[in-house]
């Protein structure tokens, strides 16, 4: 089956077109890179898999249903803007239940606080679990969004920016960790960012997207420089894409 299969998708926003004309499947336990420049529609495409935002034209289905039918429990998902008012009185363990619950709760049942832990565990942030929201650096706290996300155990997971705030250290283990959970679930990630590198090694294919999908496969050749230049335009210091290159061949 698919995770995600989308066929002639367009979406409108006012007057602008966001998304062209997209057609594309992922396969149940693919790890699937979105690279493209800033408001290319990286973003709102994983909206419209989310069921947030709907076609003006075409056809999505997330895991065999129409994005707004599928079961909740099946998604996780971290966004990358967090809204989350740091000053909130609550510790990470209780952001980590509303991902059980899709809201906060009053009291924390044993079986709540067991299921959390064992996320936190699972992204190498047990030590976080009685930390206040306010206390946790940027990199916690993108930790303790992914264990709401994994809390259920999801089939399908969408990440936007990720690792934004985490170390280079930090950045290794949270995609080790990632690559584990997929294998060991077989899941499937769909992931947003601007590191060509993260997406050459860690992805089984990636998406290039400006507005409409200008190359989709695997790393090399979703990636080639004409696929590149493309998405990023003649400005595209082609250094970059020498230097990915030679990274891939080391």
């Amino acid at each position: 089956m698919h995770a995600v299969h989308v066929h002639q998708l367009s979406l409108f926003l006012g007057e602008s077109e966001a998304l062209a004309d997209i057609s594309c499947c992922i396969q149940e336990g693919e790890f699937v890179a979105v690279l493209g420049p800033n408001g290319a529609g990286k973003s709102t495409f994983l909206k419209v898999l989310l069921g947030l935002l709907e076609p003006s034209r075409g056809s999505v289905r997330v895991l065999d249903r129409p994005p707004r039918q599928v079961e909740p429990q099946w998604i996780g998902y971290v966004p990358q803007a967090k809204t989350l008012d740091r000053g909130f009185p609550a510790i990470a363990t209780e952001l980590v239940v509303t991902g059980l619950h899709r809201s906060w709760v009053r009291r924390l049942r044993d079986s709540d606080r067991e299921a959390a832990l064992a996320a936190l565990t699972l992204v190498g942030a047990a030590h976080l679990a009685e930390r206040p929201l306010g206390s946790l650096s940027g990199g916690e706290l993108q930790r303790i969004y992914l264990a709401r996300a994994l809390a259920r155990k999801p089939r399908l997971i969408l990440l936007d920016e990720p690792a934004t705030g985490i170390d280079a250290v930090g950045e290794t283990d949270f995609y080790r960790l990632l690559d584990h959970y997929r294998l060991a679930n077989k899941a499937t990630i769909l992931m947003v960012t601007h590191d060509w590198e993260v997406a050459s090694h860690h992805a089984c294919r990636v998406m290039v997207l400006n507005h409409r999908l200008i190359g989709f496969g695997e790393p090399g050749e979703a990636m080639c420089e004409e696929c590149l230049r493309n998405a990023y335009g003649p400005n595209k210091p082609s250094a970059g894409i020498a230097d990915l290159r030679e990274r891939r061949r080391a």
